[in-house]
């Protein structure tokens, strides 16, 4: 139904605008991003409820709001089950010892540069390209902390490098991730984006390569041990990211149930860990000497304690709450029949292709999930190749700016005063030739 011209549904266009200014300016009103988008979702749905009942449908808007929920309920539980083992992994000191590894090999400033641009290009896929550019970025900064030139140049890289890589897997971006869901690409389909991406990455990596130095940065004899039972937890994690994938494409179930049933096996093995505690903590008391435990494989400490309740607790909650009320506003307003129009003017009007490559400019401006849920719900009449393009722009956009991507926001929190909004802008232009050649390989590749 359309409400664009109705007072209610510009009652609810405005409480939107109203709301994500918030969002974009959560840095200066210290305001979580969850709090101001979850009101307006509650406020919009009854303007809709209200807008749906003068027509005599309010059935129709209960409908409505049940449809969209249940695509958050999805999200959220997949994510949920991702964040859990990621968090995991970081509790069990995965990250810290490839983060050691790194630092005690030695490299040149340049090499640095190159191996954490590759290595975050290919942990995104598998890690969400947040966590993938925390571990990256903590890695520079140990290294090069006082080659400030450095650490903000090789900041940027990483943050071009994970979105990149996260644009090819469902695992490695949420805009992706929504695309498969959808079932509007299967899980091999996204494959035809690796070169795209590799592109996109490539591109302003050379560029910016000519920028470092070569030298050599002060050696650091750090070592780090994994945690009881790291490897376990990694490899259970591939193997849940399989069984996701083979129950999707083989049995059509939702890829929530596989991640789900993942973490019922990861807290599976956190009882064994909390039992195998237990039993070493009773042997020394029986000891009497804790010394004599020494040659134990095994000897508990609090922080080895694992409980997976206790990692939920890490979870990015504000996040998830922000998904929600995003989700809730964009479902509301195309109830209010703004989807509609939109996909009108902009697909039907400036064609697929176009209105794909300037949806990847906006993502780096507005938070890429609102965007691609935006699409999704739009739901344009467009191939294969088109919806992969917007897949791989709604990713890859974000990286023009500091700000347009989660990556970037948390590495100027962790790398604050040296990487910084204007030294990412002094090189979006090397960043925007990468976009534009990332969609050139595509087109070229894929076809249109």
């Amino acid at each position: 139904m359309d409400f664009t011209t109705h007072g209610l549904g510009l009652a609810a266009l405005t409480l939107f605008v109203v709301g994500y200014a918030f969002v974009i300016a959560e840095e200066v009103v210290h305001l979580r991003k969850s709090i101001p988008v979850i009101i307006v979702a509650g406020a919009i749905w009854t303007l809709v409820a209200i807008a749906y009942g003068q027509t005599g449908n309010a059935a129709a808007a209960e409908a409505a709001f049940g449809h969209n929920l249940l695509e958050f309920a999805e999200l959220f539980l997949f994510l949920l089950a991702a964040m859990t083992y990621v968090n995991t992994m970081e509790e069990r000191q995965v990250f810290d010892a490839l983060r050691s590894w790194l630092v005690a090999r030695g490299f040149s400033l340049r090499t640095l540069f190159w191996v954490t641009g590759l290595l975050a290009f290919l942990l995104s896929p598998f890690l969400d390209n947040l966590t993938t550019a925390l571990v990256m970025g903590a890695i520079v900064i140990a290294i090069g902390g006082k080659e400030a030139r450095f650490v903000s140049v090789a900041c940027v890289n990483i943050v071009v490098a994970a979105n990149a890589g996260g644009a090819f897997s469902p695992f490695g971006d949420v805009t992706t991730l929504m695309v498969w869901q959808q079932g509007i690409v299967p899980f091999g389909g996204f494959f035809a984006l690796v070169i795209p991406s590799l592109v996109n990455w490539l591109v302003p990596a050379f560029i910016m390569s000519l920028a470092v130095n070569a030298g050599q940065p002060q050696a650091r004899n750090e070592r780090v041990s994994l945690r009881p039972g790291a490897r376990v937890v990694v490899g259970l994690f591939l193997g849940t990211i399989a069984l996701t994938v083979a129950l999707h494409a083989f049995l059509h179930l939702p890829p929530v149930l596989g991640m789900m049933t993942g973490l019922g096996a990861l807290k599976l093995i956190g009882s064994r860990l909390q039992r195998a505690a237990a039993r070493a903590e009773n042997r020394r008391a029986n000891a009497g000497e804790p010394e004599i435990l020494a040659g134990l494989p095994y000897e508990p400490d609090p922080k080895d304690t694992f409980d997976v309740f206790r990692i939920l607790q890490r979870v990015e909650w504000d996040t998830l709450m922000f998904f929600y009320g995003v989700i809730m506003c964009v479902g509301g307003l195309g109830a209010l029949g703004y989807l509609a129009v939109t996909s009108r003017l902009l697909y039907g009007g400036l064609g697929p292709t176009t209105a794909n490559v300037l949806v990847g400019v906006l993502s780096a401006v507005v938070d890429n999930i609102p965007i691609m849920f935006a699409v999704l719900s739009m739901e344009p009449e467009m191939s294969r190749n088109q919806w992969l393009l917007v897949t791989l722009t709604a990713g890859v956009g974000g990286s023009l700016l500091s700000i347009g991507s989660a990556a970037g926001v948390a590495l100027m929190g962790q790398a604050r005063g040296i990487y910084t909004f204007l030294s990412h802008l002094k090189w979006t232009w090397a960043v925007a030739l990468g976009y534009a050649a990332s969609v050139g390989a595509h087109l070229l590749i894929n076809g249109r």
